[in-house]
């Protein structure tokens, strides 16, 4: 893959809701973002039963590792960089594409369901943790006070994309903790979370295949990304997984991580191209920014204003006869879900296969 040129680059519709100058562009910008961070949360999600029950349902991250990835990294980075309308839009067909995703929990009593406001709120909070946390770690480090209280702010406007509502969003970094513990005695490392666990932590499993000179280098890089994601987790956490890694590991991975991080971060071109590897639709979100491209206009807007404009309804409002019908199709009539959704959400998300 050649290195991007910035007349390759089509400029998004305007800012969305962030833009330049915004903490979330300064972090979701920096290469720890979308690596380390990404790969922490897939992989901590999967503790809570609803939401690893239908990662497990779906068979998605099994049957077809690299589009999976690729695509749900593309809505991450889309929420931060894309344009409001293309963000509105991957909002709503994310609802339809999720409405498949329904069942009986496999152990236990109860169903799931992964429009539910709690699933997409562990979701919400799990990822923007993450992503914050693989950048104090690797990156350049903690956030200024007014910095991480205009994080949390900013979290809660893009959980107006999910299910989920923002006023159930923390706004500093105390309430997130304490959420977090309120979820402790709720995670389980059940078989299929042990599974779904150990499957993401294997980067190779999304990179695209390496000629064999470049396999050892590529295998190298896939061992220090897992190294690095392991080496955020709490020890009570690798333990519920039954995931080890020496605690000399998680000490001499941070130097490496540091340094190569800010290497690759001296070239927004050397990036994208790393990026491209890894997720080559998420390539075409984030490139205007990274290039400095301007939008045809260049504005931010609120997610109520967007949704004005543009036409979307609430992703809670959202297709709730789909909703429904999926349900009565699944726990009712015992019939697979529809395929609707995932089919419709190939122009926005990227292609299934």
């Amino acid at each position: 893959m050649a290195l991007l040129k910035r007349s390759e680059v089509e400029p998004h519709e305007d800012y969305g809701f962030f833009g330049p100058g915004s903490v979330v562009w300064k972090v979701w910008s920096y290469p720890t973002s979308l690596t380390v961070g990404f790969q922490r949360s897939v992989v901590v999600e999967e503790l809570d039963p609803p939401l690893v029950a239908a990662v497990h349902g779906t068979q998605g991250i099994y049957r077809r590792p690299r589009t999976r990835y690729d695509r749900t990294l593309r809505y991450f980075a889309m929420v931060a960089f894309a344009g409001s309308r293309e963000v509105c839009r991957a909002a709503d067909v994310l609802v339809k594409v999720h409405s498949k995703a329904v069942g009986r929990l496999p152990y236990g009593e109860g169903t799931y369901d992964a429009n539910d406001p709690a699933s997409q709120l562990w979701i919400q909070l799990t990822g923007w943790h993450s992503i914050l946390y693989a950048y104090e770690k690797y990156g350049p480090g903690k956030l200024t006070a007014e910095e991480e209280r205009e994080y949390w702010q900013a979290c809660a406007t893009a959980a107006e994309f999910q299910t989920c509502s923002p006023d159930d969003v923390p706004r500093d970094r105390e309430g997130v903790r304490a959420y977090f513990e309120r979820m402790r005695p709720q995670l389980s490392a059940s078989p299929i979370a042990r599974q779904a666990m150990a499957h993401l932590l294997r980067a190779d499993l999304v990179l695209p295949p390496a000629p064999l000179w470049a396999k050892p280098a590529s295998l190298v890089v896939a061992r220090a990304l897992r190294i690095a994601t392991v080496a955020t987790m709490p020890r009570w956490m690798r333990e519920l997984a039954g995931i080890r890694q020496s605690r000399i590991l998680d000490v001499l991975i941070v130097p490496v991580m540091k340094a190569s991080f800010a290497l690759a971060h001296l070239s927004p071109r050397l990036e994208l191209l790393l990026l491209g590897r890894q997720s080559p639709s998420t390539v075409a979100v984030v490139a205007p920014m990274k290039l400095g491209i301007a939008p045809r206009h260049e504005e931010v807007l609120t997610p109520a204003e967007a949704r004005a404009r543009h036409g979307f309804a609430k992703p809670a409002e959202a297709h709730l006869d789909l909703r429904a019908r999926q349900m009565t199709r699944v726990l009712d009539d015992g019939l697979a879900p529809s395929e609707q959704g995932l089919i419709e959400s190939q122009d926005t998300l990227g292609p299934l296969a």
